[in-house]
């Protein structure tokens, strides 16, 4: 049994992306890692050259600029960063840029990918997510922010990216999925304030169209952190792999834990949520088997 993880990336310096902590996040687990580096106005690639391990192997793409409706480009380059990977695996692990796995959970994926292998009806399996906001010392607890998703697939040929590069479908279908216990830590709103606002404008054109674009441009310089509906505070601990990227944080942002933003009927569902651990009537973008 053999697992290939693989990423892609693109002005990971201009975006200031923790893909270094990610790749090392993942290294334990995987046999290999295929790193997939588009066409950077930065210094992106030694960044990943840097790294320097035997498992990495890196491999140069060019995004094609005119795919900027929902993302579609993401999905394009983690396809072709999937079929890059070795065809005698029997897992995929993607891991995006902004997504780091903490080390304890590293045992608990290694037998589970040991312990579906040979069952074909296992075409992926599902992780919990944990998103930071603003700092790492909040994270969102609302309905907003999805709290599960694929990232370990069967090495399939008919399994490909989907959308905007979130999760996988078979031949446009949903997969089935065994859940594990493990937690992928999503770092993507994690920045100050001027580099939140700066990779927004950046990466939000492969959402737009160019009127979308000058919108962007419209923007302020600094993102407002105090647009959301509900947050709390973490009280766990962060990958190892990030301690030193949190000891070099060097903005403040202070959010009040008890406000809540909801109109009245999400309101009623997060308070259900968090009695019942249930989430109704939330798009699941696989078929979980028990």
């Amino acid at each position: 049994m053999k697992i290939s993880g693989f990423t892609i990336i693109k002005n990971a310096v201009i975006n200031d992306y923790p893909i270094v902590e990610a790749i090392l996040s993942i290294l334990p687990v995987v046999d290999e890692m295929v790193v997939l580096i588009g066409d950077s106005a930065d210094e992106t690639k030694q960044l990943i050259q840097h790294i320097n391990h035997p498992k990495i192997k890196i491999f140069d793409s060019v995004w094609d600029s005119t795919l900027r409706s929902g993302g579609s480009v993401l999905a394009v380059e983690t396809n072709k960063a999937l079929q890059l990977i070795d065809k005698n695996s029997t897992w995929a692990f993607y891991i995006q840029a902004d997504e780091v796995l903490h080390e304890q959970y590293l045992p608990a994926i290694r037998n589970a990918c040991d312990r579906y292998a040979s069952d074909k009806n296992v075409e992926g399996l599902l992780f919990n997510y944990l998103h930071f906001y603003g700092t790492y010392d909040y994270v969102g607890d609302s309905r907003k922010w999805y709290n599960k998703e694929v990232r370990i697939i069967r090495n399939d040929l008919s399994i490909s990216s989907y959308k905007d590069a979130q999760g996988f479908r078979k031949q446009n279908n949903k997969l089935q999925v065994k859940l594990i216990d493990a937690y992928i830590y999503h770092y993507g709103w994690v920045k100050s304030p001027e580099q939140m606002m700066k990779k927004r404008k950046e990466v939000g054109r492969f959402w737009v169209d160019d009127e979308g674009v000058k919108n962007f441009d419209q923007l302020p310089d600094e993102f407002n952190f105090e647009e959301y509906d509900s947050i709390a505070a973490f009280t766990g601990t962060h990958p190892q792999v990030m301690l030193e990227r949190i000891e070099k944080k060097n903005w403040q942002v202070n959010l009040d834990l008890n406000e809540k933003k909801f109109h009245i009927k999400d309101y009623l569902l997060y308070q259900f949520e968090k009695l019942t651990g249930i989430r109704l009537f939330d798009f699941k973008n696989y078929k979980l088997l028990k």
